[in-house]
């Protein structure tokens, strides 16, 4: 397996003087929609059509949003686990926070074991 990188010039906004340096940013080399990973999947099965794998996959975003939205973490197994975080500003008190002071959430992914073996055996190439 093997990514594919470019370069990006930055400086360092806390040290505007210092020399900007290089920073490889990961390429993506196209995209897979829910419609080919369900043929995928049934393609490694006997058992199951690609509108079978469609269908439980919308059913799993739904769920997935759900269960999200009321404040769980999702464990998908050997995948991974989904969770919210929040970002807000800070308040004096503990009695001076009110959820007003809380300005975004954002869906946190862990990889599992499966994505951590994945991403220790990848290799990298500059793209062209």
């Amino acid at each position: 397996m093997s990514v594919q990188y470019s370069l990006s010039e930055k400086g360092n906004p806390a040290k505007p003087a210092a020399p900007k340096k290089f920073y490889a940013i990961a390429r993506s080399t196209g995209e897979v929609t829910f419609r080919s990973l369900s043929k995928e999947i049934a393609a490694a099965s006997t058992t199951v059509s690609d509108t079978d794998v469609l269908a439980v996959l919308n059913d799993l975003s739904k769920a997935l949003a759900r269960n999200l939205g009321e404040g769980r973490i999702v464990r998908f197994g050997d995948f991974g686990s989904f969770s919210l975080r929040l970002s807000s500003e800070g308040a004096e008190t503990e009695k001076k926070f009110s959820p007003a002071l809380i300005k975004s959430a954002k869906i946190s992914f862990r990889p599992g074991i499966d994505l951590k073996e994945m991403l220790a055996t990848l290799k990298f190439e500059k793209g062209k």
